[in-house]
């Protein structure tokens, strides 16, 4: 599962957002909700950059205090992260993987494209097995 925390902070004029793992993403919103809300989509567009290969995903480090908040990524952006961390976990090309599921190298790489990505549950179950691993998704 891919998850980070928020710093979410009441100020003067809302409610601040900061993600400590993740250098330069933060938020804002009027409300604790709606900063939550503004949380997640400053996340989603945080990691679509972690769509270059060269670019590591950060580590989640568990920070205690009220004020953070744990944050999932919408599924279009985890899932396509957590299959291209999986592969890599492996020490396998994305050419090496579609042959291990029997498809074509185009097909495989849009599944570790966020937003492109649309993997049907069939399509998890064989890439988990394939991997040997298990993908976790939580609301």
């Amino acid at each position: 599962m891919i998850r980070y925390q928020a710093k979410i902070k009441k100020d003067d004029n809302g409610y601040s957002v900061i993600f400590p793992d993740l250098k330069g993403c933060f938020s804002f919103g009027s409300t604790l909700i709606e900063a939550k809300l503004n949380a997640i989509e400053a996340l989603n567009l945080y990691l679509e950059e972690a769509n270059d290969p060269k670019w590591p995903l950060p580590k989640a480090i568990e920070y205690k205090g009220k004020h953070y908040y744990w944050i999932t990524p919408s599924p279009e952006i985890a899932i396509p992260l957590m299959i291209r961390e999986a592969r890599k976990a492996l020490c396998i090309s994305q050419q090496k993987a579609a042959e291990l599921l029997k498809m074509k190298l185009q097909t495989y790489q849009k599944l570790e494209y966020p937003r492109k990505s649309n993997p049907t549950a069939m399509t998890l179950l064989r890439i988990a097995e394939a991997f040997n691993t298990t993908f976790k998704l939580s609301a």
